[in-house]
């Protein structure tokens, strides 16, 4: 085996040396380096696993706010519903009432105007009469020849008021 080891230039003195030195490389590198690069990333999991968890707690605080805002706006909606039913109703009860003042103030200006047309017929009559008797007065002044005085005038005047009022 001695001839083996010199064949493929294997020596026990380098090798034991090379392995020290492996030691000693892993031994630094342990304490300088993967220790500091394993303790940051035993940080690093401890981040991500506090994260995921805040991100769970953040969920369900948000599926719980997501539902106070449904209630809520489930609660405006009926409020909403309740004002939208009450303004109705007030202003079917304001239409009727505005209705009734409207056919009764139509009732009130009927009734003016019927007194205003009882009146106006009144008054055209009472002219026509004064007319009529004037123009019956003038015609019979004018047939009779003579000039009728004021008694003879009242009297034909009333002959005449009463014969067109029939």
């Amino acid at each position: 085996m001695a001839g083996l080891f010199d064949t493929f230039g294997f020596y026990w003195g380098p090798f034991i040396a090379q392995v020290i030195i492996i030691l000693i490389v892993y031994a630094i590198l342990s304490k300088f380096a993967f220790g500091p690069v394993m303790e940051m990333l035993e940080a690093r999991r401890k981040r991500i696993e506090e994260g995921e968890s805040n991100l769970k707690k953040i969920e369900s605080e948000l599926a719980k706010a997501e539902e106070n805002v449904q209630a809520m706006l489930d609660e405006a909606n009926k409020d909403a519903e309740r004002l939208i039913s009450e303004a109705r109703e007030s202003a079917d009860a304001v239409k009727s009432q505005k209705a009734q003042q409207a056919i009764s103030e139509a009732q009130g200006i009927i009734e003016k105007a019927k007194d205003q047309t009882k009146l106006d017929h009144e008054r055209v009559m009472n002219e026509l009469k004064r007319d009529f008797g004037r123009l019956v007065i003038d015609a019979t002044s004018k047939v009779s020849g003579k000039v009728l005085d004021d008694s003879d005038q009242k009297r034909i005047n009333e002959e005449t008021a009463g014969q067109v009022a029939l």
